[in-house]
């Protein structure tokens, strides 16, 4: 049986290979999707354990956040970078589910982040059906495989789409998420200790839209999370 086994296994990798998110090397287990190697290259902020972070510090006199984090620096032309483009543009969904359980494993039973749901930052609908998936979705399913807290996508709703992001300015990008995003009542009474997630974090324009819609005419706590932190 083992050598039918270690057959199958060779067979399968030679017509179906599966290599590294980050390195394109095939020597890894088919149950992940980022080599040891690349697991080692990834670089750390080490912000979940510590108040007064950088991401924190973005959110400061804008919108109230009990605590915020991000599991790693992002920057051009870096494996941060390889891994998002590999999930959002190249359509690596078990991906996104493995650097969500990365993110998961920070978090959980982390004091700093006493929370009770954990909400997608969402995609506008035609975005999420070119794309095929919402790539925060992806992230807090694997949050949630790790911590068992529930997903709620229905908590918060895109009402318009706007421009892209990726070449406005810091100003450009706070103007352009006015008023996008908006809360449904009927759950929002359900969580009161909400978990906001995304990919990554730039500027926070629109992880603060998102914020103010879920804490409007509530007693909600909003606590930030995303796999990646960007200071450009």
């Amino acid at each position: 049986m083992g050598v039918l086994t270690n057959w199958a296994a060779a067979a399968a990798s030679l017509f179906y290979p599966h290599y590294c998110a980050g390195c394109g090397s095939d020597r890894l287990d088919p149950q992940t999707e980022i080599c040891l190697r690349c697991l080692h290259r990834l670089p750390q902020t080490h912000f979940t354990e510590h108040a007064d972070n950088p991401v924190e510090k973005i959110f400061w006199g804008r919108i109230q956040v009990q605590a915020a984090t991000s599991l790693f620096f992002y920057s051009q032309d870096a494996i941060t970078q390889t891994l998002l483009h590999e999930l959002k543009y190249r359509g690596n969904q078990a991906l996104g589910i493995q650097l969500g359980s990365l993110l998961g494993a920070a978090l959980n039973n982390n004091s700093r982040f006493t929370v009770d749901v954990l909400v997608p930052v969402p995609l506008h609908p035609s975005k999420e059906k070119s794309r095929g998936f919402n790539q925060a979705t992806l992230i807090c399913q694997g949050i949630a495989a790790v911590t068992g807290l529930p997903v709620c996508e229905s908590l918060l709703r895109r009402n318009a789409k706007r421009s892209t992001q990726t070449k406005k300015d810091r100003a450009e990008r706070w103007e352009n998420m006015l008023g996008i995003f908006e809360a449904t009542l009927p759950d929002q009474l359900n969580y009161k200790n909400i978990l906001l997630v995304d990919d990554v974090i730039t500027t926070g324009a629109t992880l603060e839209a998102c914020g103010q819609a879920l804490l409007e005419g509530g007693n909600r706590k909003l606590w930030i999370a995303s796999v990646c932190y960007s200071n450009r």
